[in-house]
């Protein structure tokens, strides 16, 4: 497991487009955080906006849970890579033939992302405090950085974007052909997930269906949900932190057995 690990985790590491797409996630995530934490702070003379129903540290917390929200869809693409990669250059048979054990080499690709995630994770939510802390200071009522809540969700964040990391490893397992991969990657998580979440969340009936979408459980871990403050200041109820953390890691291990005994149960070559 060891060696497998390391030559997993020296996979990742050995392109350019994990630093190409991490570029491109610091300059999306500084015109979102600092855009919205302008919009939200400056009175626009709307009889409803946001900030009216958000305590100046909500709105801090709700700037700051941007790095899910709208960052996690470079976590996933970077996962799935770390998968697809390997059948779109068919490195995937020298890898079986260095690690003949299947399960053992599903394994060590998820375990492997857990560094990268961590990389993201980290320099997102640097991003995010770099572009809306100062706006948030200045146009706003503060940037409480040093709030305990706010120190909490900026710590669950890292903690977040490993998850959603390992969970695009664990999609590559399922969808292995790398274009196909990204493009329901991108559909999932710009258009199909949100609609969803505002659809199902707008009826009793379905609302309770709206906490078990992927991206609604990160919220729940967070504890804060972008897309509910930025409508209204209100929205679904999420599910508990300890809820929503199980509801990820329950969506990973179901991708990974899915492809554990789909695409790497048959032959590869």
């Amino acid at each position: 497991m060891t060696a497998a690990l390391v030559a997993e985790y020296r996979k990742f590491f050995s392109t350019r487009l994990w630093w190409v797409l991490a570029l491109v996630m610091v300059g999306y995530l500084a015109l979102i955080a600092g855009g919205f934490a302008l919009s939200l702070s400056v009175d626009t003379g709307a009889e409803a906006q946001p900030s009216d129903f958000l305590s100046p540290q909500e709105l801090a917390t709700t700037i700051y849970s941007v790095t899910s929200a709208i960052g996690y869809v470079f976590p996933l693409i970077v996962g799935s890579l770390a998968v697809t990669s390997e059948f779109r250059y068919q490195t995937i048979t020298g890898s079986l033939l260095v690690e003949p054990r299947r399960s053992v080499l599903v394994i060590a690709k998820l375990l492997s992302s857990i560094p990268m995630g961590l990389a993201y994770g980290m320099l997102a939510t640097l991003t995010v405090v770099a572009a809306g802390a100062p706006v948030l200071e200045l146009a706003g009522d503060g940037a409480f950085l040093g709030d305990g809540e706010v120190i909490e969700t900026l710590v669950l964040s890292v903690i977040v974007m490993v998850l959603w990391t390992m969970m695009g490893v664990a999609f590559g397992t399922v969808l292995t052909n790398q274009v196909a991969a990204i493009v329901v990657v991108l559909a999932f998580t710009q258009l199909i997930e949100p609609i969803a979440r505002v659809a199902l969340g707008a009826f009793d009936a379905t609302s309770e269906i709206s906490k078990f979408l992927p991206g609604a459980a990160a919220d729940a871990l967070l504890g804060s949900s972008f897309f509910s403050s930025f409508g209204t200041g209100s929205g679904p109820e999420l599910l508990p932190q300890w809820g929503g953390a199980i509801v990820m890691v329950v969506y990973i291990l179901v991708l990974a057995v899915v492809g554990r005994v789909t695409t790497f149960r048959r032959d590869i070559g």
